[in-house]
């Protein structure tokens, strides 16, 4: 790939080459991407050897769903990031079979409904409105970066380019904006 080339339209052409089943172009795409979308597994679940699993998972379904990437819905990143973003909820959702056999070899007396009550429940929407608030009250700059930075997985290093600022501002600007977040939520 050229140097005039962007890295969101690198991405796109080597999704549309993998679309038709070019095996040198998906090679090429793992090569570029892979770092970042392991980070993001990594983060996400906290274990190596899980992030590893899922990160095989997802590009094995970039592989078969390639052809669905729509360029006017989101860059390249973006939908390779929510393909792992949303295999690693479902990984952290699965049942822990580790703790369904018990010494008594009863797993049906150990297997506890995972979902929330109502006082849970309650008590997320009220974190996520105080959360809502919070954000608000941040400047739009700061407000977007950090949005970008935890809802999207993007890195600080892709919001500079993204947003063609310096990376030392973006670095500060999320920094001091999850400072923000932090003072208001605590009051």
């Amino acid at each position: 790939m050229g140097k005039d080339v962007s890295r969101d339209e690198e991405l796109a052409l080597l999704l549309s080459r993998t679309a038709l089943a070019d095996a040198v172009a998906f090679e090429t795409l793992y090569r570029r991407v892979s770092p970042q979308l392991f980070a993001t597994a990594l983060r996400m679940l906290r274990r190596s050897d899980w992030a590893e699993d899922v990160l095989q998972e997802c590009f094995m379904k970039i592989w078969h769903h390639a052809a669905d990437y729509a360029r006017e819905h989101s860059a390249p990143m973006t939908w390779m990031t929510q393909i792992v973003r949303n295999r690693c909820l479902d990984w952290l959702r699965r049942p822990n079979l580790e703790q369904l056999v018990t010494e008594d070899d009863d797993p049906i007396g150990q297997y506890e409904d995972e979902r929330p009550g109502p006082l849970q429940q309650l008590q997320a929407l009220d974190e996520a409105r105080a959360l809502a608030q919070c954000l608000r009250k941040l400047e739009a700059r700061t407000r977007e970066l950090i949005l970008l930075a935890y809802y999207q997985g993007e890195s600080h290093n892709d919001l500079a380019k993204r947003l063609a600022l310096p990376l030392g501002s973006v670095k500060s600007w999320v920094r001091r904006g999850l400072m923000q977040l932090r003072g208001c939520l605590s009051t």
